[in-house]
């Protein structure tokens, strides 16, 4: 029990756990549609994709947050063009236009005398958040997830079948740009506290997770949250005690999360389905 509740003696470790506990269950809600959708990789360009948008923001004025998710937005409508008026593939082109962004924002930053620290950008500050970034996370998460869940069965015919929702007079485009927007949104706002590395492990593990313990969307919702948060929490504890980076060892343990559930998890988990394999009647075709 003294190591699980030392930590917390502190003011900071418990603001880290709450504002992490917060930034996960919006991205983890947000990660059952990345991938049920195929956007894994979206999420990818679109946190890196933010880091000119920061710079830029920076020089002129602006509040950060502003200027990433406008260069969030700037990403996923120039990979849909580019798409649309090309014969490249999707995961290509998405490789392209991100790490173009990523090293243009590199490139700024290098030339910008600032207090702008990179390595914040990176892995984040979850130990030294202030309370108006607290606030800020609080606030956009609560607004995130109430609209998610708001319209959430229609964003899931969006991601299974667009003919579908467009059949029953759903705006398919509409849904599209609802959903990006909050995907950018979420990136924007967990930034701030956790970093591109840390938002990226959380718009894709937990949704990879709870897709191996259940075919039904709402459970795989309420398993992706618990996931991400017990990851957070756990991951929070093992940087205290091992004093090591917070973000490195909540991914550490998201990882360790999925990992256990691919070998274990009962519905499709590797051991379960060798275990049906050895009792079906019909030879496997690796056989």
């Amino acid at each position: 029990m003294n190591f699980l509740l030392e930590p917390f003696q502190f003011e900071f470790m418990r603001q880290a756990l709450a504002v992490g506990s917060a930034v996960a269950a919006v991205c983890a809600v947000l990660s059952c549609f990345v991938v049920l959708k195929g956007w894994s990789l979206m999420g990818d360009a679109i946190s890196h994709a933010v880091l000119p948008g920061i710079v830029l923001a920076y020089l002129w004025g602006w509040p950060l947050a502003l200027g990433a998710f406008l260069s969030g937005l700037f990403c996923s409508s120039a990979v849909g063009f580019i798409q649309q008026h090309s014969r490249v593939k999707p995961d290509t082109v998405l490789g392209v236009v991100f790490t173009g962004l990523f090293a243009f924002g590199l490139v700024l930053h290098s030339r910008t005398q600032s207090e702008l620290h990179l390595d914040h950008v990176l892995f984040g500050h979850l130990l030294g958040i202030s309370p108006l970034v607290a606030l800020q996370v609080y606030l956009a998460a609560s607004a995130i997830l109430a609209l998610v869940l708001a319209r959430r069965r229609d964003l899931l015919l969006l991601c299974f079948d667009p003919a579908q929702a467009a059949v029953l007079a759903l705006s398919v485009r509409f849904l599209h740009y609802l959903l990006l927007s909050l995907l950018v949104l979420a990136i924007v706002v967990s930034l701030q506290a956790v970093g591109i590395i840390l938002v990226v492990a959380l718009l894709i593990t937990p949704g990879c997770t709870a897709l191996l313990w259940t075919d039904r969307f709402d459970r795989m919702l309420a398993i992706a949250v618990a996931s991400a948060v017990t990851s957070t929490a756990s991951g929070i504890l093992l940087s205290f005690h091992l004093d090591g980076d917070t973000a490195a060892c909540i991914v550490l343990a998201q990882s360790l999360a999925f990992a256990g559930s691919f070998l274990f998890a009962p519905k499709h988990g590797w051991l379960a389905g060798r275990r049906r394999a050895a009792h079906s009647p019909f030879p496997s075709p690796a056989s």
